[in-house]
């Protein structure tokens, strides 16, 4: 792009002061910040006029999950159909890896860091021997896709090279970089974050898919024959990853997405439940279930809104190409942004200061027609890491990995 393009560009949508710092820049510096003008999507502005109105929610219904009982009893079908569609190369990975380890008071990006305590045992370690397992069971290399941010792309392809990817085979593993959104204030103006780069953030976890796209590895897809993908978060690191059982079981349930669930712990649990909405599978998020819902029973006499999701999801390919961004609602969520001012200082923010734009994964499966929640056992599958101590931390994760038999 061209400084005249991208004057025209920032003209038409009322973002000129992007290009406040150009002349005092250097010529890489330039280069770069008429690059990502040209790579920015900016439409996502148009969606601050929903700031304040909230996100019209239809009517909730249960969804009935397939509980453990259900899935021991037919193990051997689901195994022996899990197992085909991973050997005929249907079955792919998707680790979404594009976050920091800030929470965690590390500067890398989280997956780098080190959970143990002997030992060095890294959260990207535990995912991929965790697909290791899988590889090894099945005798077939599964495709693995890591989606990394513009943030910590180098520094994460750097780190699992130097760690010779923890034993996954180079020509299996294909990285590329989530889509950016702006960031602006509250009037709508994008910031900068450096006089010759624009503030921008990852465009919410449900935006794999379109960066897949615009990336094109759907090309992949096509030629490989890649018809389910397991989508999962970098910070869980005892979740199962294309585990035969849950993929023969989704697939032979001839559904649009397989999610894996674990009973809550508590009605008032802090994680998004499983349901319908307007019959469709949606994810009601804890604050959004009334007291009818956490007191409503099933046939069975249990909590009828009992499982909660781990973020890790089996998705239909073939299905996907009808979820699109224009369907899908942006959340507007309100942040401290760092900025640089107008003589170029940088400025962090104590309070909000404005708006990042997301789409979510819960957003994502509302488009889809069917879902089969598939219960597995919180000790065995579910230890994220997004604090330091307490719960869902460093601490409560190495305490399952232990009693899991895992040695840190």
């Amino acid at each position: 792009m061209t400084l005249e393009e991208a004057k025209q560009k920032l003209q038409d949508i009322k973002q000129e002061q992007l290009l406040q710092f150009y002349e005092t820049l250097d010529e890489n510096q330039k280069s770069n910040l008429l690059s990502q003008i040209d790579e920015t999507d900016f439409s996502v502005l148009k969606h601050l006029s929903t700031v304040g109105k909230g996100t019209e929610k239809g009517e909730f219904s249960p969804l009935k999950a397939m509980q453990l009982d259900e899935i021991e009893r037919r193990k051997d079908e689901f195994y022996t159909a899990g197992v085909q569609a991973i050997k005929e190369g249907r079955t792919a990975a998707l680790l979404l890896a594009g976050g920091m380890g800030t929470r965690l008071g590390s500067d890398n990006p989280k997956g780098m860091y080190n959970i143990g305590i002997t030992k060095e045992v890294y959260i990207f370690q535990r995912i991929i021997e965790n697909l290791l397992d899988v590889v090894k069971e099945t005798d077939t290399w599964i495709r693995l896709f890591i989606m990394t941010s513009e943030k910590n792309h180098d520094a994460t392809v750097s780190f699992l090279k130097e760690k010779d990817y923890f034993g996954y085979r180079e020509d299996r593993i294909v990285f590329f970089k989530q889509d950016m959104a702006p960031a602006c204030d509250y009037n709508g103006k994008v910031y900068l974050e450096e006089p010759g780069r624009i503030a921008t953030s990852p465009n919410g976890n449900a935006g794999w898919y379109s960066s897949m796209v615009r990336a094109g590895l759907d090309q992949i897809l096509t030629k490989e024959g890649i018809e389910w993908i397991d989508v999962f978060a970098v910070d869980n690191v005892l979740q199962r990853i294309c585990d035969p059982c849950f993929v023969g079981a989704t697939v032979l349930s001839n559904v649009s997405v397989g999610a894996k669930v674990v009973k809550k712990a508590a009605p008032d649990e802090k994680v998004g439940v499983i349901c319908l909405e307007d019959g469709r599978p949606s994810i009601v998020e804890y604050y959004e279930l009334s007291q009818d819902m956490m007191d409503a029973k099933d046939d069975q006499g249990e909590p009828a809104y009992n499982y909660g999701v781990i973020l890790n999801y089996l998705f239909h390919v073939p299905e996907l190409a009808e979820v699109t961004d224009d369907k899908m609602a942006y959340h507007v969520v309100e942040k401290k942004i760092p900025y640089v001012d107008e003589k170029g200082q940088k400025v962090k923010p104590s309070e909000p200061n404005g708006y990042k734009f997301e789409q979510l994964v819960l957003d994502m499966i509302h488009q889809l027609d069917s879902c089969l929640p598939y219960e597995v056992v919180r000790e065995k599958e579910f230890a994220p890491v997004k604090n330091p101590t307490g719960i869902d931390s460093v601490e409560s994760a190495r305490s399952l990995c232990q009693k899991n038999h895992i040695e840190l």
